[in-house]
This record gives C-alpha cells, sequence and structure tokens, in this order.
C-alpha cells in the first residue's frame, strides 16, 4: 500500500525543518496592526534606513516614502477604517514627506548630483552606451540639466574625451559578448562574423553609434584590452 505521505514518484517525502513545522503550526502569518498614520518622525527613520542599504534621488526617496504611506493606507483598510478617512491621512502626511527629504539633502544623504556622477561610471565601466545612462538616469527621476552636466564632467563632453569613452564602453559590451577582437581563439570565421552581426545589432539597439560600433568590433585585442583598462581605472 501506498504511503499517502510518499510523492507519486516514489521519492521519499521532504521533511520539514523544526523552523517551518512551528510556523505551521501558528497558521499563517498575521500581518502587523496599521497602528496610527506615520507621521513625520516615523517618516524619517524610514529615510534613514532606506538611504542606509541603497543609494537613491530625490525622486526616488518621494516614492519610497509615498509606498510607506500606501502601505499603511492598505492595513488601515483592512482594519475597517474607512477609505475617504485613509486617503485624508496619505494627502496630510504630504508636507512631511517634503520635510524629510528636504532634511535628507541637507545631511548630504540624497544628493542627485553625486547619485548620477556614481552611476554613470559604474554603467559605463559595465558596458552601457551614454545615450543609455542618461535614459536610465532620467527615469530615475533625476533632472535632465542634471543629467546633462553630470555627464560631461564624468563622462567628458562631446568631443574627443567623450569619444574614447564611449569606445572603451563598447568594448566592454562587445567583450561581454566574445565578438570581435574577444571572439574564441577556436571560432570559426562563420561563427565570428555572425557574433560580430549580431553585437553590431545589439550595440545599436543599446545607443551605440555606427561608427563606434565597427571601431570596436575591428580593434586589435590587446589594445581593445588597453583601453578598457584605462577607462576602469580613470
Amino acid at each position: 500500500m501506498t504511503d499517502p505521505d510518499t510523492p507519486p514518484d516514489g521519492t521519499s517525502p521532504r521533511r520539514k525543518s523544526p523552523r517551518h513545522a512551528r510556523r505551521d503550526a501558528r497558521g499563517p502569518r498575521r500581518p502587523p496592526p496599521a497602528g496610527p498614520a506615520p507621521d513625520r518622525a516615523a517618516l524619517r527613520a524610514a529615510a534613514l534606513a532606506h538611504v542606509a542599504r541603497f543609494a537613491t534621488t530625490i525622486a526616488g526617496m518621494e516614492r519610497m516614502l509615498g509606498r510607506v504611506m500606501q502601505r499603511w493606507g492598505r492595513r488601515a483598510e483592512a482594519e475597517g477604517m474607512e477609505p475617504s478617512a485613509v486617503a485624508a491621512h496619505i494627502a496630510a502626511a504630504a508636507p512631511d514627506i517634503a520635510a524629510v527629504i528636504a532634511d535628507m539633502r541637507a545631511l548630504g544623504a540624497v544628493d542627485d548630483a553625486r547619485f548620477s556622477e556614481s552611476r554613470a561610471r559604474s554603467l559605463t565601466r559595465a558596458g552601457r552606451s551614454r545615450r543609455a545612462v542618461g535614459a536610465h538616469l532620467q527615469a530615475r527621476g533625476v533632472d535632465g540639466a542634471v543629467v546633462a552636466q553630470v555627464m560631461e564632467e564624468t563622462l567628458g563632453a562631446r568631443g574627443e574625451d567623450a569619444h574614447e569613452t564611449e569606445l572603451a564602453a563598447a568594448l566592454v559590451f562587445v567583450r561581454k559578448r566574445r565578438a570581435g577582437p574577444f571572439a574564441r581563439p577556436d571560432a570559426t570565421a562563420e561563427e565570428a562574423a555572425t557574433r560580430d552581426r549580431r553585437a553590431m545589432e545589439a550595440m545599436a539597439r543599446s545607443g551605440f553609434s555606427r561608427d563606434i560600433a565597427m571601431r570596436a568590433l575591428e580593434m586589435d585585442t590587446q589594445e581593445a584590452e588597453e583601453r578598457i583598462w584605462r577607462m576602469k581605472s580613470a
């Protein structure tokens, strides 16, 4: 007779750890009570906990604090508070959120320019194009003027410096795809050509110009490695 606890494939049943067994005995975990609406002190504590773990922008901080209020609102409604009263509490929190963000800026914990500089460098070193970096920063809510200034200061003004940085980023992109100067030594000519074509198409989608893509794919391996090293060491 088959043991009802034995899986259909005949394998031994998986035993639960004592911790999981205790959790099952207690039943499903209940959400914490809503409590009073978060005040400025609670929102500030949430902001400090967030910046201790993550780099963020002003817009990102505003969204995070908004989510804190929304989570409280869902719990409060589940406990019976009228939706109109929940909405009123959330609306009343707007000045406190603005004040907390001002505090974080004064502390230097939230700085769009510093965030953008760090993110622009890391994304470029990871093989992202200048256009992709700009789009990423604007999607994070950074003002366009701040994005333009930071990118000129970090990636170079639109000239020779910017061109060299973009080329180095394209080389990183190509290296990840084992194309151009980074093709596998044992790859046939046909395989290498296919990888180059696919890398060219991917670079176009990622915002690299055709000129940059061609230079990256046609470059000597040693020169390509040196350019990547210089860019990452700068």
